[in-house]
């Protein structure tokens, strides 16, 4: 029997993820396995299920299409998009949750993923969180803040 590589767990991961089949992507995972994504870091199988679980509820068709894999074992690094349609509830930074908007997304990213054990030990996604949230019909706003001249004369 093959022992598994990272190529080889990254491409059952991503067979499960477009299966959505959240059994089997955190069996693909170790125990103790740390997802890092540009929302935050999951730590573990209950918060790695709670992440893909979230994404599967707010993108029900949401895919990965892998359009490069770099040559070697370990770590794996794929370039991939995700494409999908928010037609549910999506947990947004800070704890808001966007309720469905209807609106497609094409989001670009690259993910690396080191294996120990013959499981994912690690794993991190990189991919634009503005990209995202600007398809979503989001907008970014800045707090109003004080040039450093006008907060030199209320000194």
């Amino acid at each position: 029997m093959r022992m598994p590589d990272a190529r080889w767990l990254k491409q059952r991961l991503h067979d499960a993820f477009n299966r959505h089949d959240l059994d089997e992507v955190i069996q693909c995972h170790s125990q103790d396995a740390v997802l890092v994504t540009p929302a935050g870091v999951a730590e573990g199988h209950e918060q790695i299920a709670c992440y893909y679980e979230d994404l599967f509820r707010g993108f029900p068709d949401m895919r990965m299409t892998v359009w490069h894999t770099v040559l070697g074992t370990d770590p794996a690094v794929t370039e991939w998009l995700l494409t999908g349609t928010h037609t549910g509830p999506f947990l947004l930074p800070g704890g808001q949750v966007l309720e469905r908007t209807g609106r497609h997304v094409a989001i670009r990213g690259t993910s690396t993923c080191s294996v120990g054990n013959d499981k994912i030990i690690s794993r991190r996604m990189y991919f634009d969180q503005l990209e995202l949230y600007t398809q979503l019909g989001g907008r970014l706003v800045f707090d109003e803040q004080l040039s450093p001249c006008e907060r030199r004369a209320e000194d």
